[in-house]
């Protein structure tokens, strides 16, 4: 979802029209516009007399519990509400009614639609250009973990089961190619299968720790990418993070090394063009976390942090090439083969930060230690 950057030129459909009209009187309604570039659900802007909000239909391929999503949003709008003075700094979007009070519309054709606050006078960035806009998202990221460090994880629902749980994803790839045979695979699947099979040991990584009780249990935002990060369009501050659907209980590397894998390869998602992880926007990013997360980021949470950064492209990668073999399921397409040649990038993001350990290291500590 992109806020801030609707797109006039692209009429909604009639169905998004009917699921405005559950939040929102019929004459109050100037327009909806579509809203974003998500890969997961549809999104629009509504706009009205009074401003604007944004509705979302949930792709019920990837969420199937429409329920436990506003469950979560009103625990965590309830969370933020109680603390006192308010939380500075960070605006998240906030889950609106309809107009029969409840917190998601249901349409005929059984789709679920919900709608939540608009973070007005906001952009958000295609790739982060200079590290002052790394060290703000760096800090946002550290402003959320922040926020509901005070939060049980056992408050919120699992929305998503298995979500940034690497060795699932593993297991699932493996599934699939078990089942072959893996029909038109070209040479590049190959390839990317041998990639990570080289691999393979690293995958559990974080669930190794979980499982050791070295990584406890924490509110994760789930998708920390550049794209839900919200800027301040005059001061130019990070102000937001938004897509809060996936935030559920789990572990805040999985964040940090998504979050990292978003905006260190710079060339984003260009087919094409060299993938590096850039370790500037690493350096800035990473300090701007820790700005805000030292109060809660432990000595053995660093000890982890290069596993994360380099699993997470991994982790997308396997996801990439899995839904590419399973026909394109899960990520939307614009042709043939852009899965596999998404995780092909994320391969080489991952080649980029293995041949770059020895320093990514070195900054982690230098950082940490202030």
């Amino acid at each position: 979802m992109l806020i801030g950057s609707a797109d006039p030129h692209r009429l909604a459909p009639p169905e998004a029209l009917e699921a405005a009209l559950a939040f929102a009187v019929e004459d109050g309604i100037k327009a909806v516009i579509p809203l974003g570039r998500g890969l997961i659900n549809d999104t629009y802007r509504v706009e009205q007399r009074a401003g604007f909000w944004v509705l979302q239909r949930l792709n019920p391929h990837v969420f199937e519990s429409p329920e436990a999503i506003m469950d979560n949003l009103h625990v965590m709008a309830s969370h933020l509400e109680s603390k006192s003075p308010g939380p500075e700094g960070l605006q998240l979007p906030k889950p609106l009614w309809t107009l029969e009070g409840r917190r998601f519309f249901r349409a005929r054709d059984d789709q679920c639609w919900r709608a939540i606050t608009y973070i007005d006078q906001s952009r958000s960035l295609e790739r982060i250009t200079r590290p002052s806009e790394a060290f703000e998202v760096g800090r946002a990221l550290g402003l959320f973990h922040g926020l509901f460090d005070d939060l049980s994880p056992e408050r919120l629902h699992d929305t998503l089961p298995g979500f940034h749980e690497a060795p699932g994803y593993l297991l699932a790839l493996d599934h699939r190619v078990a089942q072959g045979p893996l029909e038109g695979s070209s040479g590049s699947v190959l390839e990317a299968l041998h990639f990570i099979d080289a691999r393979r040991d690293r995958v559990p990584v974080l669930e190794r720790g979980k499982m050791k009780g070295d990584l406890p249990l924490a509110i994760m935002h789930g998708d920390p990418k550049l794209d839900n990060v919200l800027f301040d369009r005059a001061s130019g501050r990070a102000i937001s993070l938004i897509d809060l659907d996936t935030v559920k209980p789990g572990l805040r590397h999985y964040d940090l090394g998504d979050c990292f894998r978003s905006c260190c390869n710079t060339s984003g998602e260009a087919e094409g063009a060299a993938v590096v992880f850039d370790l500037t926007i690493f350096e800035a990013l990473l300090g701007g976390y820790f700005e805000v997360a030292r109060g809660f980021f432990s000595r053995v949470d660093v000890d982890y942090l290069y596993d994360a950064i380099r699993l997470l492209p991994l982790e997308l990668g396997i996801r990439f090439l899995t839904d590419h073999l399973s026909g394109d399921a899960y990520f939307r397409v614009d042709h043939p083969g852009q899965n596999l040649l998404r995780a092909e990038r994320q391969f080489q993001l991952v080649a980029s930060i293995e041949a770059q350990e020895v320093a990514l290291r070195a900054i982690i500590e230098r950082l940490y230690r202030g």
